[in-house]
């Protein structure tokens, strides 16, 4: 389960009832008992006051105080818009409120979201990110351009697994405020749930499982496009795309949309190295190898252009080996300088991870193939102690 870590909303308002101004039975009972604290009695007044006078903006605005106060937030807020619709003359005092129950809500809602994070049982976590959610929910429709509580609200319900829910939200942050994160966290669903509908489909072979998959993927693609565009140089945005490419099985755009990028932006290592994955998955070992020397080249630190070039020198050698025994020839040594050129890259990626254990197994697999067997049993070793 995914965590994130939010941080409460500090906001100091308060907001009071205006004094007592020359007024109908009604308004002046109701600010009576609002002063006494008896909200039922004053919202009695306040509905005879808005059925005698549809007109009465102080009657909706103080009907809106009153159902605040007694936590029916939706019906305070359709109270307030009713009171705005006639004059604005109470607006200031309405935009006080909805800020002060917004802030109670936002805060309310981290304070479930952390109890949840820390809840030793999955009943109570799930119970703490529903209150959390409820909350944000509530944030949301008292201040509908708030970024920070879509962003929560996501979270929450990403962390109760309900990704479909979370698709509203999320594009309503790519509406308000872009972010990388944001088309990640979005691309990823859509990729996600094209997945488990193609993962349907290979046991159903309903024919409906498969387009719904394929929209999902084109839904993936159109978005993370957008963000390509908004952030060339993100390269989570750039290999979830490519990612989404080849889950549409469209690997031919796929290859055309990398290498204009890497023909247009030169100097981009992240369009370089996904431009390499989909050589390496194409199988074009040798195309791969440039484009990742390319990536690093740019940026000589770049672990995943270091991991994947080893990567792509072991497939390389494989493929030649098992082509020469398929055509039943000698084995030749061709395969081994592949590898041996994988050595120092799958080195100088655990430089930077040493604690990769599947990482560490490639290694010995390889200095096995190339004879070495003291340094492949060392390899084995390590990996087997990294594995839980």
């Amino acid at each position: 389960m995914r965590r994130f870590i939010i941080t409460l909303f500090i906001i100091g308002i308060t907001f009071s009832l205006t004094a007592f101004q020359c007024s109908s039975t009604e308004l002046t009972s109701a600010k009576l008992y609002i002063q006494q604290e008896n909200m039922e009695k004053a919202k009695e007044a306040l509905i005879k006051e808005v059925q005698a006078n549809p007109k009465s903006d102080e009657g909706y605005y103080l009907l809106g105080f009153v159902y605040g106060k007694e936590g029916e937030i939706e019906n305070m807020i359709e109270n307030f818009d009713k009171s705005l619709a006639i004059s604005d003359k109470w607006k200031q005092d309405i935009v006080i409120a909805k800020k002060s129950y917004w802030a109670d809500s936002f805060n309310k809602g981290v304070g479930y979201f952390n109890k949840a994070s820390k809840a030793g049982t999955e009943d109570s976590t799930n119970m703490y990110y529903d209150k959390a959610v409820e909350s944000f929910e509530q944030g949301v429709m008292l201040e509908p351009d708030s970024v920070s509580t879509y962003k929560n609200l996501a979270f929450a319900l990403i962390n109760l697994q309900k990704q479909e829910e979370a698709i509203e939200p999320l594009e309503k942050i790519i509406k308000l405020d872009p972010s990388p994160d944001t088309y990640t966290m979005l691309g990823d669903i859509y990729v996600n749930q094209g997945e488990k509908l193609m993962n349907t489909y290979k046991v159903t072979k309903m024919a409906d499982d498969s387009v719904k998959a394929a929209a999902k993927y084109e839904s993936a693609i159109a978005l993370l496009e957008k963000g390509r565009k908004e952030f060339p140089d993100n390269s989570q945005v750039l290999l979830l795309l490519s990612n989404a490419y080849i889950k549409a099985d469209k690997m031919d755009v796929a290859m055309d949309a990398f290498k204009e990028g890497v023909e247009q932006e030169p100097t981009n290592q992240y369009y370089k190295y996904n431009y390499g994955v989909l050589l390496l998955q194409a199988k074009d070992y040798e195309g791969a190898v440039n484009q990742f020397k390319g990536a690093l080249d740019i940026d000589p630190a770049y672990t995943n252009a270091i991991y994947n070039l080893a990567v792509t020198y072991v497939r390389w050698g494989t493929t030649i080996r098992e082509e020469e025994e398929a055509k039943g020839e000698d084995i030749t040594d061709a395969y081994k300088e592949k590898f041996e050129l994988a050595l120092p890259n799958l080195e100088a990626y655990l430089v930077s991870n040493p604690e990769d254990a599947s990482v560490w197994e490639l290694l010995g697999k390889v200095y096995g193939n190339l004879g070495n067997n003291e340094k492949s049993m060392e390899a084995f070793e390590k990996a087997d102690q990294l594995r839980p």
